[in-house]
C-alpha cells in the first residue's frame, strides 16, 4: 500500500508514542462524565469534567493552546496550559506529546474544569488527557483563506458515499439528517403501537420473491439445495399473520430489487407495510394523512415542508383522484374503454417506449408515470386502478374493472402504495395465473404463484387493507435531499477503481496531457517526453492497457486524449 508523506509521518508518530510507553489504542474503558451539548446547556463555573471525542482544531502559542474536541453532539473549546498540565519540572507531556505527536482526527480524552475565556466562549481547562484513538489518516477538513473563502471541502458525492464515516466527521448536517431519520421511523413505531398493532420480522430469504411486481436477486441455499430470493417485498408473509390472527400487523423491512440505480432507487431499501383486519382502503387513506401529518410535524415542527423549491404541505386531507382520470387530465386520452392494442398505440402517439411484452397494467402505469406523476406535487392519493395493474387487490366495489388501490404521490413521486386487500383465494389463484401469462410472455417482472400463500387464503382472511411506505423516500421529502444516497448510511456504488500505479515515464506522459488538457498532438507529445524510442513505446503501450489514454486518428495527424 502506497503511502502518502503526511500517512507516514503519522505512523513515525506512532512509533514514537510506543516507544515512550504511551499506548496509541488502550483497551480500558474511559469515564465519560459529560458531552458537549450537556456542558453548554447546563453549564458551571468551576466545574469538573470528563469528555472524550476527535480533535478538530488546535491553535498553539507557546506554552499555551486552544483546540476543539468534537463528540458525537458537537463540539466545544479546550484550552491547554503547559503548567497545568505539566506539575513538574517534566514538560514532556505538552512539549512532546501534545504538541508534536498528536494530530487532528486523534481520539483524546480529556479531564479538566470549565471557565468562560474573555470573549465569552465556554471552555474546558484541560488538567490531564489521554490519547485513546490515533488516526492514521488526514481529515479533508475545509479551509478558510485570508478573504474568507472556503476550499478543500469534502463535499464530492462519490467520495462521501463511499466512506461516510469521514463525511459524518467533517460535515455535521449529515448527522443531522440521519438522525432525523431515526425520529421519522420512530415516530411511525409510537403510531402504531398507541394503535395495538404489532411490529413483527418476517423472512428476508424466501423460497418465491412475493408481494410486488420486480426483479428479484436469486441465490442458492447449499444444505437444501434450493433457489432462494432476497425479499422484493413483505406482503404476503404479513397477510398470513392476518390469516392466523393478529388484528394489526407492520414491520420495517429491507427489501431488495434487482434493477437499475438512480437518485431515487437503490437495490436495497426500506418499506414499511401495514395490514390491519377489518379495514379498507377508505380507512387507510385517512390513515395514513393522520400518520403524516404527525410525522411531519415531529420530524420538522410544521407540516409545511421545504422540498427543494417547493412548499409541500401534509396537513390532512388530501385530494383523491381516480388514475383514469389523471390520464385523462393529463394527456387527453380517454383509456378506461382501451384495450391492449389501443393501449399501446396510444403510448407511442404519447412518444412512450413500449414494446410486445407489456400488458395492460404495464402500459396504463407506463402512461401514468411518464405524463402525469410529476404534476402531483402536494400530497395526492391516485386510485381505483385497473385490475391488470393490481394483481393483489380487491375488485373494485362499483366498478369489476377496477380495483380498491390508491397511490399516494408527493413531489412527483410514489410515497405509499395501499389496497383493499384481496382475500379470496379462488380469485387470487386466477390473478396469479394472468401474472403467469405475462412472465411467459417475457416479463421479467411478473409475479410468482405463491401456493403456500394461497393455502392460507383458504383458511379465510377476513377483510383487510394494506400499505407500504417508502422510509428512503420519506426520509428525502423531511430532510430536503434530493438523491436517495444521501439518506442511506451506506448506499450501493459501484466498485471503486484502483489507483493506478504508473512508472516514471508513464508518470511522464500523463503529466504531459493533463498540461495540455488531456489532449495532445502525438507526435509534439512524444517530443516533449524526451522518451527513448523504446520508453515511449513501453509506456505508451502499457497506459493503452491500464485504459489510462486512447489515440485517436484524426485530419491533423494522431491525437493522445487522456482517459483518467
Amino acid at each position: 500500500m502506497a503511502l502518502s508523506e503526511q500517512e507516514l509521518i503519522r505512523r513515525e508518530k506512532l512509533e514514537r508514542l510506543r516507544a515512550m510507553g504511551i499506548n496509541p489504542y488502550p483497551a480500558a474503558a474511559y469515564p465519560v462524565t459529560h458531552s458537549s451539548t450537556a456542558i453548554k446547556a447546563n453549564y458551571k463555573e468551576g466545574q469538573q469534567v470528563v469528555v472524550a471525542g476527535r480533535l478538530m482544531s488546535r491553535r498553539i502559542q507557546g506554552k499555551a493552546s486552544f483546540a476543539e474536541l468534537q463528540d458525537a453532539e458537537g463540539r466545544i473549546q479546550l484550552y491547554f496550559n503547559r503548567d497545568e498540565i505539566c506539575t513538574t519540572e517534566d514538560h514532556t507531556l505538552y512539549n512532546e506529546v501534545y504538541k508534536k505527536l498528536l494530530d487532528i482526527g486523534d481520539i483524546i480524552g480529556v479531564e479538566g474544569v470549565l471557565f468562560t475565556t474573555q470573549v465569552g466562549e465556554k471552555t474546558i481547562m484541560v488538567k490531564r488527557f489521554s490519547l485513546l484513538s490515533k488516526a492514521l489518516r488526514v481529515l479533508p477538513l475545509p479551509k478558510e483563506d485570508a478573504s474568507g473563502k472556503v476550499y478543500d471541502e469534502f463535499n464530492d458525492p462519490e467520495q462521501r458515499y463511499r466512506q461516510r464515516y469521514v463525511d459524518l466527521i467533517v460535515n455535521p448536517s449529515v448527522k443531522d439528517t440521519f438522525v432525523k431519520r431515526t425520529k421519522i421511523t420512530n415516530t411511525i413505531r409510537s403510531f402504531f403501537n398507541d394503535k395495538g398493532y404489532l411490529e413483527v420480522e418476517t423472512p428476508i430469504l424466501q423460497p418465491i420473491p412475493g408481494g410486488a411486481a420486480a426483479r428479484p436477486f436469486i441465490t442458492h441455499h447449499n444444505a437444501l439445495n434450493i433457489p432462494l430470493y432476497l425479499r422484493i417485498a413483505n406482503e404476503l408473509y404479513l397477510k398470513r399473520l392476518i390469516v392466523g390472527g393478529f388484528d394489526g400487523v407492520y414491520e420495517f423491512a429491507k427489501d431488495f430489487r434487482n434493477e437499475g440505480m438512480d437518485r431515487t432507487h437503490n437495490p436495497e431499501f426500506t418499506v414499511m407495510e401495514l395490514y390491519v383486519a377489518y379495514k379498507d382502503y377508505f380507512w387507510m387513506m385517512q390513515t395514513t394523512e393522520q400518520l403524516l401529518e404527525k410525522v411531519a410535524l415531529e420530524a420538522t415542527g410544521s407540516t409545511v415542508v421545504k422540498v427543494g423549491e417547493q412548499q409541500i404541505d401534509f396537513k390532512a386531507p388530501y385530494p383523491r383522484v381516480p388514475i383514469l382520470e389523471a390520464i385523462k387530465t393529463h394527456t387527453g386520452y380517454d383509456v378506461s374503454q382501451m384495450d391492449e392494442a389501443q393501449l399501446r398505440e396510444t403510448a407511442k402517439a404519447l412518444h412512450l417506449e413500449v414494446d410486445e411484452r407489456m400488458g395492460i397494467g404495464k402500459l396504463i402505469d407506463e402512461i401514468f408515470g411518464e405524463c402525469c406523476e410529476h404534476h402531483y406535487v402536494q400530497p395526492t392519493f391516485i386510485i381505483d386502478y385497473p385490475k391488470e395493474m393490481s394483481p393483489l387487490t380487491k375488485e373494485h366495489r362499483e366498478n369489476p374493472k377496477l380495483t380498491e388501490r390508491f397511490e399516494l404521490m408527493v413531489n412527483g413521486k410514489e410515497l405509499a402504495n395501499a389496497y383493499t386487500e384481496l382475500n379470496d383465494p379462488i380469485e387470487q389463484r386466477q390473478r396469479f395465473e394472468e401474472q403467469l401469462k405475462l412472465s411467459e410472455k417475457g416479463d421479467d417482472e411478473a409475479m410468482f404463484i405463491d401456493h403456500d400463500f394461497l393455502r392460507a387464503l383458504e383458511y379465510a382472511m377476513p377483510p383487510t387493507s394494506g400499505i407500504g411506505i417508502g422510509i428512503d423516500r420519506l426520509c428525502m421529502l423531511l430532510t430536503d435531499n434530493a438523491s436517495i444516497q444521501e439518506v442511506l448510511f451506506f448506499p450501493q456504488m459501484r466498485p471503486e477503481k484502483k489507483p493506478l500505479t504508473l512508472s516514471e515515464e508513464e508518470k511522464t506522459i500523463v503529466d504531459l496531457l493533463q498540461q495540455r488538457d488531456g489532449s495532445a498532438d502525438l507526435a509534439e507529445l512524444k517530443a516533449a517526453s524526451g522518451l527513448s524510442g523504446k520508453k515511449w513505446d513501453a509506456s505508451m503501450k502499457n497506459l493503452s492497457k491500464l485504459g489510462a489514454l486512447s489515440v485517436e486518428k484524426t485530419n491533423e495527424g494522431l491525437t493522445v486524449s487522456l482517459s483518467l
